[in-house]
């Protein structure tokens, strides 16, 4: 299909860059003292909202194409919407079609899972949605047992992110009662191995290989600390470090008689049932890349592997994949380009991936190196709470020096701060990294102005804005010591979009129930095009 776009009739394009900030993480709260940004010092953020163009959009359930609006926008998600335009049935959509419809079970990936000597799943047990949905496994483990499986073994990721902090036994539990009714039936169903998702296996873009180290060690050799079931594990673990939460549990093994009950072996079959690809690309290398030398893995084992869905259709990441990805084409990168509009990109390495592969509808690289340019400024590997500002000073130096070259007709970058940080359920850091981020978007605007260019300022999902756990009725939750519990994860939060136009001639003008998709739309107006007929209308027009 040609990508060609007519002028706009009414917008000429921008004397200057057209630059998209996207505040990871930053929604629009209550305004309560847990709403980090509500309760922090960010003055110029608080300016442009009472000087410029804005409004809210929504980045969460169906207007980013997951199943329900009971569920919580992700980076992932939010990024494919703010690149593609559109919105396309996302990971949990499509697999709970798969499983349900039972298109999954007639694949001949399902088939050759089923005829390893042990079938191992490995993924994050929580209902987060984010990455992967407990009752996929569950619904897996049933339709195993029905088509013949005889021996199968979970490895459990831990959440504490995208769920309460501490609710892994709210997962385990259940997952026990259900292997232990298998094993009543004659079927060896164990749990074999786990640990936090933020201390092993699930790391992503490369930044900390020594996770995926451990989640190797952990769930393929079986070494580890032993115990005797993984809730056992999880309240030894617990009342060890009263601190410690779901996502930085220690690794653990389910042992019997001192020896492993679930190593993968030769001739196993292994799938990795999360559905979210940024933090299943390393893993998947692990077991199937050989020349990988970003750690020592030892003997590999020689099995069938396969992911939930492909996590890379680039680097065609796993080769083997239980249900497709969504197919999503004609993104705004491809449109710039193709109109021969030059494209800068960058953040750091936490999120570098999603103002690139995500944003350009899960395609990795540069879509024409002659007409854009990636970078990707390192995170620092530390605690996110004990350094709140992250590298977003870096990231805003890079795009200052992009605009002011005047080579680029659009610029996208994302600040991980409100995203990461609120990850960490520490609100005096998530408070700290608002105010970080306001000063950046003070001189990113100053950089845009003066180069008569127009700044869209708006986020992927909530976050930060809510920092505390409540129950159904709004009430704030505390632990047995009357604190606050922390919330580490997204919200349902609609986000901001400010408009920030040198030359004050636009307006806001948004459709009804307008959600970030948007976004692509209102870029390529004010590049001068004229949007492709089936994007979602754009977000404004002259004053």
């Amino acid at each position: 299909m040609a990508l060609e776009l007519e002028a706009h009739p009414q917008f000429a394009g921008r004397t200057g860059p057209v630059v998209l900030a996207i505040l990871d993480g930053v929604g629009i709260g209550a305004g309560g003292e847990d709403d980090a940004w509500a309760s922090s010092r960010t003055p110029n953020l608080d300016r442009l909202l009472a000087t410029c163009p804005h409004t809210s959009l929504r980045a969460h359930g169906k207007a980013v194409g997951l199943p329900t609006d009971k569920d919580m926008g992700n980076s992932e998600v939010g990024h494919n919407a703010l690149g593609a335009g559109r919105v396309f049935d996302q990971g949990a959509k499509l697999v709970e079609d798969a499983l349900a419809s039972g298109m999954a079970w007639k694949t001949d990936v399902w088939r050759g899972l089923c005829e390893g000597r042990t079938l191992h799943l490995i993924g994050l047990l929580s209902d987060g949605n984010v990455h992967s949905h407990v009752d996929h496994l569950h619904t897996m483990i049933r339709r195993a047992a029905s088509d013949g499986v005889s021996r199968l073994r979970v490895h459990v990721l831990t959440d504490g992110r995208d769920v309460a902090r501490k609710s892994a036994l709210t997962y385990i539990e259940p997952l026990e009662q259900a292997l232990a009714s298998h094993r009543a039936d004659g079927r060896d169903y164990r749990i074999a191995s786990g640990g936090g998702r933020m201390f092993l296996t699930m790391d992503r873009y490369e930044a900390e290989w020594d996770m995926v180290a451990r989640g190797w060690a952990t769930h393929v050799r079986g070494d580890g600390r032993q115990f005797a079931s993984a809730s056992e594990a999880v309240r030894t673990l617990y009342a060890e470090d009263a601190e410690v939460d779901d996502q930085w549990l220690p690794a653990f093994v389910i042992a019997e008689n001192g020896q492993p009950v679930g190593r993968i072996e030769d001739g196993d079959s292994v799938l990795f049932f999360n559905f979210r690809g940024d933090r299943a690309i390393e893993i998947t290398r692990a077991f199937e890349d050989a020349d990988l030398d970003s750690f020592e893995r030892g003997p590999i084992p020689k099995v069938f592997y396969a992911g939930m869905m492909q996590y890379d259709g680039d680097l065609m990441l796993p080769s083997q994949f239980l249900v497709p990805p969504p197919a999503i084409d004609r993104t705004l990168g491809e449109y710039l380009v193709a109109n021969g509009k030059q494209s800068f990109a960058c953040s750091e390495t936490q999120k570098f991936g999603h103002v690139t592969y995500f944003f350009n509808g899960n395609q990795s690289g540069l879509i024409d190196p002659k007409l854009e340019e990636y970078v990707e400024v390192p995170s620092m590997v530390v605690p996110f709470e004990r350094r709140p500002w992250m590298s977003a000073a870096d990231i805003t130096l890079k795009a200052v020096d992009a605009i002011s070259r005047g080579r680029f007709d659009h610029l996208r970058l994302n600040y991980a701060n409100g995203d990461m940080v609120g990850h960490t359920g520490d609100l005096e850091a998530a408070r700290i990294a608002m105010e970080i981020v306001d000063r950046e978007v003070r001189i990113l605007e100053d950089a845009v102005r003066k180069a008569g260019g127009t700044l869209l300022i708006t986020a992927d999902h909530g976050n930060c804005d809510e920092m505390w756990m409540r129950d159904k009725k709004g009430a704030v939750m505390h632990d047995e010591s009357g604190r606050a519990q922390a919330k580490t994860s997204h919200t349902l939060s609609a986000v901001p979009f400010i408009v920030v136009d040198a030359a004050d001639r636009l307006t806001v003008q948004p459709p009804p129930n307008a959600g970030i998709a948007s976004v692509a739309a209102t870029v390529i107006e004010l590049c001068g095009l004229k949007a492709p007929s089936d994007y979602v209308q754009g977000l404004i027009a002259p004053r």
